[in-house]
């Protein structure tokens, strides 16, 4: 069986999608979730993406990077106003 990779939040879009795709698509469904910062409970929703049947669930932690990439150019940015 074909795989496929979702970007899982967590949220109602994305975990009917846990299901419609294996359901319609034929595919199995690894869940990757991207920790940036955002303080929710990461661990669970990683748990919630296997609970409803995702072949495997990963967490990234890209939060050093999305802080030095990202967040420090944005206030760069704002500096030269």
């Amino acid at each position: 069986m074909a795989i496929c990779v979702l970007a899982y939040s967590g949220g109602l879009d994305t975990s009917v999608m846990l299901k419609w795709i294996p359901e319609n698509l034929g595919y199995e469904v690894v869940a990757v979730t991207v920790n940036v910062g955002q303080g929710e409970n990461l661990d669970e929703i990683v748990k919630k993406a296997r609970k409803l049947g995702a072949k495997d669930a990963f967490l990234i932690d890209s939060r050093r990077e999305f802080a030095e990439e990202y967040v420090a150019r944005d206030i760069k940015a704002n500096g030269l106003y």
